[in-house]
């Protein structure tokens, strides 16, 4: 059984809490472990549609685990690959959404920034303060946070160590949307209901799309989207979706391709 994440479900919606409180949810290796392994078995779940990670009132997590790597040499790292691991979690096509309060530092916002979007609260903090322990950002942190707020303030947040408020975050566009601490968890399950109850070809196919913007020139961007576009044509939720819009009834998703 998960230790150091607990998780449970509402509906189609899947919510993973870390759950290492002493430690500020630092990520370690077990930690990395059960969340990457439970995430792929939630991918693997037709009957799930959308996932949200969340941490506590105090921190969604304050970074890596700074004493499980202190004592290792550069060959230890380069050997064990360590952060790698993570990859797998980006890697999932589950809609995932960031429910934030409190600190998100270090890992913790590199966690933050692998999910699809986020959701803070008006208390979060966030920030890349890797520099002032003396080594930078491992698991994305200087590569999605370019790509999402631009050099001038990813330079800022790395070079300078300083945390970001949840409104600057807001303005920047490393979060979606900014709620009161208390309707943090309650606003990013709703969403993540909201999209689980589209069709799930149609919401991964969709984040797909998204994702690969960052990736090619805009003609290729849109021939990759049209290309994904076509495709939904030989699912059933197509057909039923425009079926019930033509009808004028809500409709009824199966989720098959």
């Amino acid at each position: 059984m998960p230790n150091a994440i607990e998780i449970s479900r509402e509906g189609r919606v899947a919510l993973i809490r870390l759950n290492r409180p002493a430690q500020l949810n630092a990520l370690n290796t077990q930690l990395a472990t059960e969340m990457v392994e439970a995430v792929e078995t939630l991918d693997a779940d037709t009957d799930v549609g959308a996932l949200v990670i969340t941490g506590s009132e105090r921190a969604f997590a304050a970074g890596a685990d700074i004493a499980e790597m202190a004592g290792k040499s550069a060959e230890q790292m380069i050997e064990e690959n360590v952060f790698a691991i993570w990859d797998r979690f980006a890697a999932s096509r589950l809609p995932k959404i960031a429910a934030v309060n409190g600190y998100a530092l270090g890992g913790g916002c590199e966690l933050m920034m692998m999910c699809d979007f986020a959701i803070a609260g008006e208390g979060a903090k966030f920030g890349q303060p890797e520099i002032k322990i003396g080594v930078i950002a491992g698991m994305g942190g200087t590569q999605r946070m370019t790509k999402q707020i631009g050099r001038a303030l990813s330079m800022d947040l790395h070079l300078t160590g300083r945390m970001m408020a949840a409104d600057e975050a807001l303005r920047a566009g490393l979060v979606a949307r900014v709620v009161p601490d208390a309707e943090v968890v309650a606003t990013a399950m709703a969403a993540a209901a909201q999209i689980a109850s589209y069709s799930r070809p149609a919401a991964r196919l969709a984040r797909e799309a998204v994702m690969k913007a960052e990736e090619l020139s805009l003609r290729e961007g849109i021939l990759y989207e049209r290309a994904l576009f076509h495709r939904l044509f030989g699912s059933r939720d197509q057909r039923e979706g425009m079926a019930a819009f033509i009808e004028k009834r809500q409709p009824d998703f199966h989720g098959d391709r």
